[in-house]
């Protein structure tokens, strides 16, 4: 089996029919291979670059299209045919010696993902299908759909010349010129980045095969339909939100056609999402293909959390600070899942969870309210850090008998900040979480609703209070304030700062055991 590297590496393998194939593979070790299959069609892989950064969670396997790229030219042109292609992926599989596939395929690269599900369906664990139009399944957007769904950019000032030129379009424009014109409508935003990748395109098409990959024969919509019957992997629907073809309708009924599919729609997304926003893109799927983690919805919002420990013992549900994610808690939740079962969500805003905005301290209360009940943990223990902490303080006040024992590690009481934190400034590059939820919840501890202290008696859980002592930046004396006012609260100091779970896991564990969790 090939050995994946955590760099760019071209290799060569021998297809069906004598044909040299060639493939990139692009990683940083982050994990087990994922097979793409590009557009265009007959696209050179190269346009995928690192998928918008999918590279360090997947190790990327980018194939060229027979005649596209570095593979060579087959003998029979006819086998550029999709349906033809299907052997191509077969072959690449039993090159790199996997039993079974994770397999991403973009646009006119989705359908030859979905012949292959069809025709190997055992060897599918996990599939995913970006922005891909659905011929393969007879579910192809019409130029009526596509023609009202580009009317979402009128209000751009390329729109008109654009619109004019899509008039200009017959039977006999060279395909590389009706790819000139319909292309600022495939990018969520007709910027300087989607001009340069739409730019690329010209030479990384094979416009023979591209005329040849659709042809009559390709496919059979109905046996595919049948066949996929037998896919028990999971699949992944992703489209953008202003993406023609498909659109997110047509998407939603190409999901249909799977057992298992989950549908997202990338919001401000076009044809190419990963170059719209890259960072957006990368959550979800990042999330699907990961084995560790789950996703639930909540008021329209996709979380993402791991669970583990053995199924029917007793809830807890471990809730992360600002800035930080599930995995924070991975050795209390390690510890804890010996004798419970253990949920730890990455908040919005945060990990791999959605960004979509309404970041204060009632919306994480909310968010964590629709959690416990969508996935029925009523009565579940919480154990909370920092914001967090906030966010299961508030909800406990609002609904008494939804959490059973609630565990309050360095929350913010809501006394008024002095002095208030000026508006901090967003450092460079990614982020780890959404800018918004520190500039959010900076305004809410300058300036906290008097209620949320005042509702603390209404606490009904039996509650443990954590402190980190002096060299923690939260008010210890907050801190003893509010376990007073929360009835039966015990407080309990740990000298280890704000993070006690992580600096002194040991006496943090400890200390949870004493109260009963």
């Amino acid at each position: 089996m090939p050995t994946f590297t955590s760099f760019t590496t071209l290799t060569t393998f021998t297809t069906y029919d004598g044909t040299e194939l060639a493939y990139r593979t692009l990683g940083e070790g982050a994990g087990e291979p994922l097979i793409c299959l590009p557009g265009g069609p007959m696209r050179d892989a190269a346009y995928f670059g690192d998928l918008g950064g999918l590279a360090a969670h997947r190790t990327l396997v980018l194939l060229d299209p027979r005649g596209v790229g570095a593979s060579a030219e087959p003998a029979d042109p006819g086998t550029y045919r999709c349906d033809r292609q299907v052997g191509d992926v077969e072959a690449l599989r039993a090159h790199l010696g996997l039993e079974r596939i994770d397999l991403l395929g973009h646009s006119a690269g989705g359908n030859l993902a979905t012949l292959y599900a069809a025709a190997h369906p055992d060897r599918v664990r996990s599939l995913v299908l970006v922005t891909s139009i659905g011929w393969a399944l007879g579910l192809g957007t019409t130029d009526e759909e596509w023609d009202e769904a580009i009317e979402v950019f009128a209000d751009q000032p390329w729109y008109a010349d654009a619109h004019a030129a899509l008039a200009t379009i017959g039977p006999d424009t060279p395909l590389p010129r009706v790819l000139e014109i319909v292309a600022p409508f495939g990018y969520g935003r007709w910027d300087e980045a989607a001009r340069e990748h739409a730019a690329a395109a010209e030479g990384q098409i094979r416009w023979e095969a591209a005329s040849a990959y659709h042809g009559e024969g390709a496919y059979d919509p109905e046996t595919t339909r049948r066949a996929l019957t037998a896919l028990t992997a999971p699949v992944l629907i992703l489209a953008g939100e202003y993406d023609a073809g498909p659109t997110p309708a047509r998407a939603a009924e190409i999901a249909t056609c799977f057992p298992d599919a989950e549908l997202v729609v990338q919001p401000g997304a076009g044809h190419f999402p990963w170059v719209d926003d890259a960072e957006a893109f990368v959550r979800p799927i990042a999330a699907f293909l990961d084995p560790e983690v789950r996703t639930v919805t909540v008021d329209g919002v996709r979380l993402a959390y791991r669970v583990s420990g053995p199924e029917g013992a007793p809830p807890v549900v471990l809730v992360h600070g600002r800035g930080e994610s599930g995995t924070g808690w991975h050795g209390v939740g390690e510890a804890l899942a010996a004798d419970h079962r253990v949920y730890a969500p990455d908040l919005r805003g945060h990990g791999l969870s959605d960004r979509p905005g309404g970041y204060g301290f009632d919306d994480f209360r909310d968010e964590l309210a629709g959690f416990l009940r969508a996935l029925g943990l009523a009565g579940a223990t919480v154990v909370a850090h920092s914001m967090g902490a906030g966010a299961a303080c508030l909800l406990a006040q609002r609904e008494p008998g939804l959490i059973g024992r609630l565990v309050l590690e360095e929350p913010p009481v809501f006394f008024p900040l002095d002095p208030p934190r000026p508006v901090a400034e967003r450092p460079e590059g990614p982020l780890a979480v959404d800018w918004e939820v520190v500039t959010t919840t900076d305004a809410q501890l300058n300036a906290p609703d008097p209620a949320w202290r005042e509702g603390l008696p209404a606490i009904k859980a039996p509650t443990l209070v954590l402190a980190g002592g002096p060299s923690s930046h939260v008010s210890q004396e907050h801190l003893t304030w509010l376990s007073e006012r929360i009835p039966g609260a015990r407080l309990v100091t740990i000298d280890a700062g704000h993070l006690i779970h992580e600096a002194r896991p040991a006496e943090f564990l400890a200390v949870l055991r004493e109260f009963g969790v």
